[in-house]
């Protein structure tokens, strides 16, 4: 996979597909982590004299503009982060960006509107994707893919585009990459593999996989309600994906076939009611063990005992990936599992990996320094199809 070193860029219209998808309150910006992540490729194009031409999706638009979507925040915001002012285009291969990348003077960057609010981005029809791409590609005389978090996405920006132009990847890209490398090829043990989140069915495949090469998996946040179900506990009103209890039975067995811990909670914070994440008032609930959840009361977050037994099997490891929050870690009342398993990470001597999405916004929304963890990465679903063993598209057609 060549790298953005192997181009010559100067005075060139270089397209960075990025992922800029970030949360937004309205057209405020609440976590600019992915902003931050790719402005150093960015920049090193600058630098080197490129016209850069930068791309990404926003939320899911249906193929059509869609002011809530509109990337012009992000495009303040880069400049912010950048030094520099970032034109903005306000559309995707129409009158404006011809314009707006026609204006731009060596180490400029511009910033075309959301590639979603173009049917031909996401079309699951090739001719669609490869016209959109064709469009896209005359806007640019090289390609540069850097939005992780979409390599997992066979979208005409992501895997038709760069077959169209000489390409790399960008640094973010390739970092990610050599960190995967480490969590699959190259492992130092103890393995521990943290997993949280709402669903199991989000997570089977790399379970699937993580058990041929974990130690120990620790499992928390709404997922582990099913996998106590299985087990033939009341989980009263908590998340059930009843259909995956056989599923989760298969695992436990599996993991004491292989020897790998799989650890659930002991303990969990239940309520009657669910928190109020905007006011954010304070919660009513109360601590009990796993097995004797309340049949009118819903798990919130893992229990203090379930902290400290989770950061006790975190303490030695070598390596830990870590993919989903403990519990709703967006109201402080049910944050502290969340917490002490990413405390656990910074305490851990061992090489650690924080898997994207929600883990990666509580790191920065709890106020975590994100430099003290060994990689955040800015892909939560493309991180998982890696470990699961997947091919990316993004990833293929950049080694293509």
């Amino acid at each position: 996979m060549k790298t953005i070193e192997d181009l010559d860029v100067a005075g060139k219209r270089v397209f960075v597909r990025a992922d800029l998808n970030v949360p937004l309150d309205g057209s405020t910006i609440t976590d600019d982590g992915r902003i931050r992540a790719v402005a150093p490729t960015i920049a090193k194009l600058v630098e080197r004299g490129a016209k850069v031409v930068v791309a990404s999706h926003l939320g899911r638009p249906k193929g059509e503009p869609d002011p809530q979507y509109s990337l012009a925040p992000v495009a303040a915001r880069l400049g912010e982060i950048l030094g520099t002012p970032v034109a903005f285009a306000a559309d995707t291969v129409g009158d404006s960006a011809r314009a707006t990348v026609a204006a731009l003077a060596d180490g400029g960057v511009a910033l075309l509107e959301n590639l979603r609010f173009n049917a031909g981005e996401t079309s699951k029809d090739d001719a669609e994707r490869a016209a959109f791409a064709a469009e896209l590609a005359a806007l640019a005389d090289l390609y540069v893919g850097d939005g992780f978090g979409a390599v997992h996405r066979k979208h005409a920006s992501v895997y038709d585009l760069p077959a169209l132009l000489p390409h790399a990847a960008g640094d973010l890209i390739a970092t990610e990459v050599g960190v995967l490398k480490k969590l699959t090829d190259e492992v130092a043990r103890p393995y521990v593999v943290v997993l949280g989140g709402a669903k199991v069915s989000d997570k089977l495949g790399v379970i699937d996989n993580l058990l041929k090469k974990a130690d120990r998996i620790l499992i928390g946040g709404g997922m582990a309600y099913t996998f106590l179900a299985a087990q033939g506990h009341e989980v009263g009103i908590s998340l059930l994906q009843a259909d995956q209890k056989d599923k989760c039975l298969e695992y436990l067995a599996e993991a004491e076939k292989r020897g790998v811990e799989f650890v659930l909670p002991t303990d969990v914070l239940v309520s009657a009611d669910f928190p109020d994440l905007k006011t954010k008032a304070p919660a009513t609930y109360e601590v009990v063990a796993s097995d004797a959840i309340p049949a009118d009361k819903e798990g919130l977050d893992i229990g203090p005992e379930t902290r400290e037994l989770y950061a006790a099997k975190l303490a030695d490891a070598g390596t830990v990936f870590w993919n989903g929050p403990m519990g709703v870690f967006e109201h402080p009342d049910y944050a502290n599992g969340t917490k002490a398993v990413a405390q656990a990470l910074l305490d851990s001597p061992g090489f650690t990996v924080v898997g994207g999405g929600d883990s990666a916004a509580a790191v920065r929304i709890l106020g975590f320094d994100e430099t003290k963890f060994g990689h955040i990465s800015t892909g939560g679903g493309a991180s998982l199809e890696y470990l699961e063993g997947k091919t990316l598209p993004g990833l293929a057609a950049l080694e293509g």
